[in-house]
């Protein structure tokens, strides 16, 4: 059976800018910028369209100090979806900037790993550690979709649609998942924040919000077999993927990129 392309798009909703020794286990001896971009991804051919995590709402970034651009909803309208339609939606992890506007998508199933859901409410959000990345209305949104049977559940690998799979990574969160789609250029990872930035599994260092170092290496191992090889891998909130890949349009340069085109460099 012939495999289904998609085409595969990075859209751009917030960013914030930091600092090198804000994103690596053990600091780094440079004291340079080293901003973060904020994403939701789009997975669509003519049979199908994915929307892939739905980033977080105004008030959030106002409390957390990121600047917003757009909601996500405004972002994808940008692409000509409306995500009042959206039918599916892979959440990748329940981090704040992950799921937060997830009541914009009013008829999406959500696809999540069984260990997310065990591991946001279960004892390791006694801990102010782990606890930090959460929003916890978004933890009740995302319970009360379930009891609406509105989450669907995956533990490990799992084919969502022909040509497009969530595989479970870990590490960063306990249920991480990250993405593999179908494109016309092969087999291309969304691997969000699997790796935060090219230079993390470039360089097998580890982004300083973790909950399994180990796990976390381990995954970038999965992430190059996931994907044809390592520039097929697109990483969750670095400002280079707005650089190496083409954008959509003049308009929306810097903002929005198709992702299963090779990228410039």
């Amino acid at each position: 059976m012939t495999i289904p392309d998609y085409e595969v798009y990075a859209i751009k909703y917030a960013r914030r800018d930091a600092r090198r020794h804000e994103h690596f286990v053990g600091g780094d001896p440079h004291d340079a910028p080293m901003p973060m971009d904020y994403f939701v991804w789009l997975i669509r051919n003519e049979e199908r369209t994915i929307v892939v995590d739905t980033g977080f709402t105004a008030e959030v970034a106002a409390k957390r100090k990121r600047e917003y651009i757009r909601t996500p909803k405004a972002a994808l309208a940008l692409l000509g979806v409306k995500s009042e339609e959206v039918k599916e939606c892979v959440i990748t992890h329940m981090h704040y900037d992950h799921v937060g506007t997830y009541f914009d998508f009013p008829q999406a199933q959500f696809h999540i790993q069984d260990e997310e859901m065990r591991y946001v409410t279960g004892r390791y959000m006694r801990h102010a550690r782990f606890a930090h990345s959460m929003e916890v209305d978004d933890v009740v949104g995302m319970v009360r979709a379930l009891f609406k049977g509105r989450l669907t559940f995956h533990n490990g690998v799992d084919e969502i649609a022909p040509g497009v799979s969530v595989h479970h990574i870990g590490g960063h969160t306990p249920g991480l998942q990250s993405v593999r789609v179908h494109t016309k250029r092969g087999w291309v990872c969304v691997a969000s924040d699997a790796t935060h930035y090219y230079e993390h599994f470039e360089t097998n260092r580890c982004f300083t919000s973790i909950v399994d170092l180990a796990g976390t290496l381990e995954g970038y191992d999965k992430l190059r077999r996931m994907a044809d090889s390592p520039k097929h891998v697109v990483p969750g909130h670095d400002p280079l993927v707005m650089a190496r890949y083409p954008a959509v349009s003049k308009e929306l340069e810097g903002i929005a990129v198709r992702l299963d085109v090779a990228p410039r460099d």
